[in-house]
Order: structure tokens, then C-alpha cells, then sequence
């Protein structure tokens, strides 16, 4: 999907001079000078350093590529639908029986569902088909140059000379996601050092080429983050036209008893007897999901909410589970439409972060407490009647 992962190094960084925290900018000549002052610091021979860093040239499509993710201003409903087919669902069922041996391994070291790695498969190369043909080194030296994110970067692009000095990155030949990510499943090199596995038994972890190692690291990298063996992510429910919408949302978690007592049923199954969060993609009119602990690991792999949610669902379809039940929301706003919301809330004292035209965790919570403020159903989803208000 080409968007970030998850927030990493930052602990690595604190060990080393404010400077090095803090560089970025500049000529990329001197920049490069200054990736390799402070990979001989983290040890890394000069050589290496000079071998790695010598092919390595600024890319500007990694820098459009970044700004120019407008899919996630999608709405649930319509990402999900984008993303969901009838090809991907027999796709993944024919993937998930051609490595049953991998992923009941896979089941039993890590405890992730088949179903949720399957699916994160899916959405990240298309089972493999396509992981992305972004040089990873001018990627990853472009991003961490960049200002926007260099304590991201950054230590992802001394995680690469390490992966080079291993032999296991080519800083010519390794291609990958505009982002940095490599392989079937996406992973930056700093977690492929944490959580590479060799899957296939070869000797070597090859995530580009090797559907096992790609999948059992991808379970150690779940396993890593969080995930709980045998716990559900989310479930589809049902709620009542009465209930308190200021509840909904991933800062509210309650028991299964405290949710059905305020009428929420599970449109399938049972209740399962764990803290649980209310999320209504679209409002109190559209879908609604209950959200388990397993949900919030999924933040872990990727920051954008809609694509989240749309890939814990596409897991419990892969399980089984019937297409969600889409209502019929309220109309929502364009990406302009929401950057002048952003703008109103942000004037207000809200923190929405960037301005983007995106629906993210902090324009709903603002969206919410505005919405409680002027006496309307605070189910965190912006109509134009709140920008109206506003």
C-alpha cells in the first residue's frame, strides 16, 4: 500500500548526539557524509559504509509518491469495496491451502490467524504479485533527508548497511515499496533484522522470492508487535438507534456485558468476553464493529485507520464472515470540504495533526467532541451539517 508501518528507532537515536537526531536538509553530498559519520559510529566499518552509500542517489517519485496518497481519503465503505474482491477472497483461500503447513506453523510459534496474514498479503503485493520497484536505498536515504520524518528513516537506512554487510541487500538491485518496505509482505530492514525468518529451510530469509519466509516472518512481526494467539480482531454488530453515540470510537472500551447491555448484538456468533471498542467508520447509519485488543496491533503495521479496518475485515471475510452490512450513512465530505473542517477544528484547540483532507484518529476524535459540544450524534463521522456549524 505504500504508507508507513509504524514509528520505529526512536530509542536508537537517543543513545546518539542531538546532531545526528536531527540532520537532515541540506545537499544530499553532505547528507551522505553524514550517514556514514554516523554508521562508523554505530560501528559499521568505513568500507561498508562507502560501498553502501556510494550508489545511493535522491529520488524525487519516493518524495511524490509520499504526498500523494489520496486513496486513504476514500470513505470505508468505498476503500473497502476498491480493495475486497471476489479475486482476492479465492485467491487468498487457494494461497491459504497451497501453504497450509506454513501457516498452521505460523498458528502454532506465533498464534496469528492464517486469515489476518493472508489478508495483509492481499493488500501489501497482491499475494506477491507486485512488491514494488522503488530503488529501496534511494527510498529510504530520500525519506530520511526529507525533514518530514528523519527519525523514521533514518535508522532504517543503517538498518539497510547492515543488511548489506550481511550480504542480504544490494543497495543497486533492491527494489521494494516507494516507502523502504521489501517483499511480500512489506517489511522495513529494520524489522526484517528483528523478525526475518527463514521459512523455507535454505539457509538464507528472502522475503522477495520465498512466500514461507515472507509468511513466517510476517507472523514473528505480528507476534512482535502484540498480537494475542487465539483472540478475535474485530466482529461486525448491530446497535440500536438509541444508544449513546459518544461511546463509539477506539478511546471507549467496555466488556461484552457493558456493550450488550446497551443493546450492540453480534450479527453472527457471540460476544467474545474481552475489552472492546465501538467503531463506526461511517456513523451511527453505516457499518459498525466492535474492535478487540488484536485490533490495536494492527496500528502497529500500518497508521492509516480506513486501511486498518478494511484489513481486519477482509480477515474475518477470509474466515468466513458474510459482506458487512453498508446502511445508509450520512454523506460525507470531500477532501476539500475536510481540509476546511481540519482547519475549523484545528482553530478551535483540537489537534487534528496535518491538514490533509484525511479522516484519521485525531480529525474523528475532534469530530466527536465537536459533535457532543453542539448537541449532535457524536458517532465522530463529518457530515456538512457540522462543518455548517462549525
Amino acid at each position: 500500500m505504500g504508507i508507513l508501518k509504524h514509528l520505529i528507532g526512536a530509542a536508537a537515536l537517543c543513545a546518539l548526539p542531538a546532531l545526528a537526531q536531527a540532520q537532515c536538509g541540506g545537499s544530499f553530498s553532505s547528507f551522505k557524509a553524514g550517514l556514514k559519520s554516523e554508521a562508523v559510529a554505530r560501528g559499521i566499518p568505513a568500507g561498508t559504509a562507502d560501498a553502501f552509500l556510494a550508489p545511493v542517489r535522491q529520488d524525487n517519485a519516493v518524495l511524490r509518491a509520499d504526498r500523494a496518497q489520496g486513496v486513504f481519503q476514500r470513505p470505508f465503505i468505498d476503500f473497502s469495496r476498491r480493495l475486497i474482491s471476489q479475486g482476492r477472497i479465492d485467491s487468498g483461500r487457494s494461497n491459504g491451502r497451497r501453504f497450509d503447513a506454513i501457516f498452521d506453523q505460523v498458528e502454532s510459534r506465533y498464534g496469528v490467524d492464517r486469515n489476518v496474514l493472508l489478508a495483509f498479503w492481499a493488500f501489501e503485493t497482491d499475494y506477491g504479485a507486485f512488491q514494488g520497484d522503488f530503488n529501496t536505498a534511494n527510498a529510504l536515504a530520500t525519506l530520511a533527508h526529507d525533514c518530514r520524518r528523519p527519525d523514521l528513516f533514518r535508522p532504517q537506512v543503517f538498518a539497510a548497511m547492515e543488511l548489506f554487510a550481511r550480504g542480504n541487500f544490494d543497495p543497486n538491485r533492491t527494489t521494494g515499496a516507494w516507502a523502504g518496505e521489501i517483499g511480500m509482505v512489506q517489511m522495513l530492514p529494520q524489522d526484517i533484522i528483528t523478525n526475518g525468518i527463514d521459512g523455507d529451510g535454505d539457509g538464507a530469509v528472502n522475503l522477495k522470492t520465498s512466500a514461507p519466509d515472507a509468511l513466517m516472518s510476517g507472523g514473528k512481526m505480528l507476534q512482535h508487535f502484540g498480537w494475542r494467539a487465539g483472540q478475535p480482531w474485530i466482529q461486525e454488530v448491530t446497535v440500536p438507534a438509541g444508544m449513546d453515540w459518544s461511546l463509539s470510537g477506539l478511546g471507549t472500551k467496555m466488556s461484552a456485558q457493558d456493550w450488550q447491555a446497551r443493546g450492540v448484538r453480534p450479527r453472527s456468533g457471540s460476544l467474545s468476553n474481552l475489552p472492546a471498542s465501538l467503531i463506526l467508520p461511517q456513523g451511527h447509519k453505516g457499518p459498525a464493529f466492535l474492535a478487540y485488543p488484536n485490533f490495536d496491533v494492527y496500528f502497529e503495521w500500518n497508521q492509516s485507520f480506513t486501511y486498518v479496518l478494511t484489513a481486519a475485515y477482509f480477515a474475518t471475510r477470509l474466515n468466513g464472515a458474510p459482506v458487512y452490512n453498508a446502511g445508509n450513512p450520512d454523506a460525507g465530505l470531500g477532501p476539500d470540504n475536510m481540509k476546511r473542517l481540519q482547519t475549523k477544528l484545528q482553530a478551535r484547540g483540537h489537534n487534528v495533526g496535518k491538514i490533509d483532507g484525511i479522516l484519521g484518529a485525531g480529525t474523528r476524535a475532534a469530530v466527536q467532541s465537536e459533535q457532543k459540544r453542539l448537541g449532535l450524534a457524536a458517532d465522530a463521522w463529518p457530515t456538512r451539517a457540522l462543518l455548517d456549524r462549525l
